[in-house]
């Protein structure tokens, strides 16, 4: 079926708690395993057509967030999710409890029970109110980034139409799309400080209703982080200063060579890694689109099987359009098997690595698609982020059917940007941290914090005060994470380092990274993010070892390869 054609219409709410409520009282009843496993997969049936509906309307909101009938709804599963979520728990319980657990765990694993746990520390029925409003408040921060209009020589433009102009070679035109899209942060910030404000006190107030310090724990356990701590994460962010920050600023300084910049330079000069432009896509949309079919259909013949029913079941939306929410992701929509993706095409490196990215997020879950339960489909999100990062690389084979003669300087840039990009999404994390630990603090102080963070993570930008919102210190507004999503970002950093062992091999044996690859993605959400690696021969991005070793190699391929030519 195509996604057009897939129904949607607005469930009872009380007959959904009601159901919910039903299962829960039969789980308990149960005398036998037989017939506890029954219900059990009948409420899987339940939860994957809830899923679908709100999914769908959630599709279908962020394509179009103009559309007052599934902004209607978008508001409804807001208000919904977290009262269902007391029928949710009061169904975990009774599984916990259930005399036939160690049935279930035989034929299922344990890690069902170890999330459940994780999740019943996460929520309580008296934090509803605040679990609404936190979903309103998130929704209306989309929406005001969705309605961006930007001015800009003549034309008008959206956050996402501005990004080519915003890596444009020539320096004025570049500088002045930057500043352009900064005075429009810049004019709407008294509202970002004060969502972003409302957040924060919202979140540490759900903390300390749960027993919690604030938000931290909290955050964490709604993260289902369930193989390491935020005393993990900690080495990470001390390894990244200790490996990647000089390695990035490396790349930085031979930048502003190429460019005849001086170091360090402004956020517009950091962006244009050449001075005869950045690598651009060849062709159209659609083009772009077939050579993804063309790169999957040689890849293997799973990734062949995925893709084409992505395009045969219009499975994706990538242009930009007006009222289109920002960004990209991937979802699932488990009623019919499928994945579904959504992006903002424009014309620059980032169409591509949608159809890496995103659709390597999509290959994991049509690879784990009729797994039960349902929560082991997609695994934590830094595992779910090893798929498409990594499938990036997968990709460098096909490179020159999507960059043409850019390749040369595709290869390097991917190469590059993921490196540099790992102390940006460490800086993130850091950055919530000390928020999240200061929920008192002011939106100068929070601006002030990033400022800061900046010169420790990222010493190649100079904050001179010359574009707007960004050499001010308060660039982290624009990172939708910060606000929909608190602590996922380190997932990303996380996962790219995972990736970045995968580029490393395939420059070695591409046969072995593919069967890594899949040894890894075919495990799906069954095993902690740990287990996964282990169980697919890969490091953990814990501690010093893997880092280093990571930068030893990215750093020799780097000096070694031919830029000649490349300006």
């Amino acid at each position: 079926m195509k996604f057009s054609e897939m129904p949607y219409r607005r469930p009872d709410l009380e007959q959904l708690k009601a159901k919910q409520a039903e299962l829960t009282e039969r789980l308990k009843n149960a005398k036998s395993y037989q017939e506890a496993k029954a219900t059990f997969l009948e409420q899987q049936e339940e939860s994957k057509h809830v899923h679908t509906l709100a999914t769908l309307a959630s599709i279908r909101h962020s394509i179009d967030t103009r559309d007052e009938y599934y902004n209607e709804e978008e508001k409804f599963w807001n208000a919904a999710f977290p009262e269902l979520n007391e029928y949710t728990q009061q169904w975990q319980l009774a599984m916990l409890s259930s005399p036939f657990r160690a049935d279930f765990s035989a034929e299922y694993g344990d890690l069902m029970f170890k999330n459940t746990e994780i999740a019943l520390k996460a929520f309580s029925p008296e934090i509803i109110p605040e679990l609404q409003q936190e979903n309103d408040l998130t929704q209306e921060y989309e929406k005001l980034l969705a309605s961006a209009k930007i001015p800009f020589e003549g034309g008008v433009y959206t956050i996402s139409q501005m990004t080519p102009f915003k890596t444009d070679p020539d320096d004025a035109r570049r500088l002045a799309a930057w500043k352009a899209e900064g005075q429009w942060y810049k004019d709407n910030q008294a509202k970002l400080d004060e969502l972003y404000d409302k957040l924060v006190k919202l979140r540490d107030t759900m903390g300390k209703k749960l027993g919690y310090e604030g938000y931290t724990t909290l955050g964490y356990y709604r993260m289902t982080r369930n193989c390491y701590d935020k005393n993990d994460v900690e080495k990470f962010r001390q390894a990244v200063q200790k490996y990647l920050v000089p390695l990035a600023d490396r790349v930085y300084r031979e930048q502003a060579k190429r460019l005849g910049k001086e170091y360090p330079m402004s956020f517009a000069d950091n962006a244009l890694e050449f001075r005869s432009g950045n690598p651009r896509p060849v062709g159209t949309p659609d083009e772009i689109l077939a050579q993804g079919k063309k790169f999957y259909d040689e890849l293997s013949p799973e990734t062949s099987e995925f893709f084409r029913a992505m395009l045969e079941g219009e499975m994706l939306d990538v242009l930009s359009t007006e009222g289109k929410q920002g960004g990209g992701y991937c979802t699932g929509l488990p009623d019919y098997e499928i994945p579904f993706i959504f992006a903002n095409f424009n014309g620059t490196q980032h169409d591509v690595e949608v159809v890496t990215h995103e659709a390597g997020h999509a290959f994991a879950e049509w690879t784990n698609r009729k797994r039960i339960p349902l929560d082991y489909v997609w695994p934590t999100m830094e595992a779910c982020e090893v798929h498409s990062m990594s499938m990036e690389f997968m990709a460098w084979p096909w490179a020159e059917g999507f960059f043409g003669d850019d390749t040369r300087k595709f290869r390097y840039s991917h190469l590059s940007s993921a490196l540099t990009f790992i102390p940006y999404g460490t800086m993130v994390d850091h950055f919530q941290h000390e928020v999240y630990e200061h929920p008192e603090y002011t939106p100068a102080q929070r601006h002030g914090i990033w400022k800061k963070l900046l010169g420790i993570y990222m010493p190649w930008v100079k904050l001179d005060g010359e574009i707007p919102f960004y050499s001010d210190g308060e660039g982290w507004q624009r990172q939708h994470h910060i606000y929909s999503s608190p602590f996922y970002y380190i997932d990303y950093c996380l996962a790219q380092t995972v990736a970045l062992q995968f580029w490393a091999l395939l420059q070695e044996d591409r046969k072995e990274a593919w069967a890594k690859y899949m040894a890894y993605t075919e495990q799906g959400g069954s095993r902690v993010f740990t287990e996964l690696l282990e169980n697919a021969k890969l490091i953990s991005p814990f501690g010093d070892s893997c880092l280093k070793v990571v930068c030893e190699t990215a750093a020799k391929w780097l000096d070694d390869y031919d830029m000649t030519g490349i300006l």
